[in-house]
């Protein structure tokens, strides 16, 4: 949804409950877990955070926190979501003189223990959202080297965008990316 100025908290509210029960805006529902479905762009962006099993206790702790969306020019509804299946945030991104807010669902949970630790969930678009899509958010802490990375995989392809606003949509995307990677690192440094 397009916006000529940033709606207020109770339309943000009353948009999140008129999604609540909506579908998925996309067929391949959890295809994040192993590797996207053809005819989407792809996106695979990872970048370690440190070292050590503070570190990724700090990087879980921030997942859980939603603290990869603090970022300037998004603001998630609501950041006190418990990351569990099936629950519904909206994004508001402030763009060059309006505002897009899309809805998103978190489709499943990872909580892997043992050797390889992991921990994330990946959310998918509802039908109010410019794009369809899923995309995964995990910290992960590899024992071998002591490494801990944060991850982000996402599939997606514009729902109802021009053509000529789509490369924005992209530029957008990369943006997010690098923005999130660096939120993450600031979370698990404080």
């Amino acid at each position: 949804m397009f916006l000529l100025r940033k709606p207020s908290s109770e339309a943000v509210r009353e948009f999140l409950l008129a999604q609540k029960d909506k579908p998925f805006s996309y067929p391949h529902v959890g295809a994040t877990r192993k590797q996207a479905p053809r005819g989407y762009n792809v996106d695979h962006n990872r970048i370690q955070l440190g070292s050590g099993t503070n570190i990724f206790d700090r990087g879980r702790k921030a997942v859980q926190q939603w603290k990869m969306f603090d970022i300037p020019w998004l603001q998630l509804y609501r950041p006190d979501t418990p990351i569990e299946v099936d629950a519904t945030v909206a994004v508001l991104v402030s763009h060059a003189g309006f505002w897009s807010l899309n809805a998103c669902r978190i489709v499943y949970v990872i909580e892997e223990h043992g050797a390889y630790e992991k921990y994330g969930f990946a959310y998918g678009t509802l039908p109010a959202h410019s794009e369809q899509g899923e995309e995964r958010f995990s910290v992960e802490f590899c024992p071998s080297d002591n490494s801990v990375c944060y991850d982000i995989y996402a599939f997606s392809r514009p729902r109802f965008l021009p053509r000529v606003v789509y490369p924005y949509s992209r530029i957008l995307q990369r943006r997010f990316a690098k923005a999130s990677m660096d939120a993450m690192q600031r979370a698990v440094a404080l």
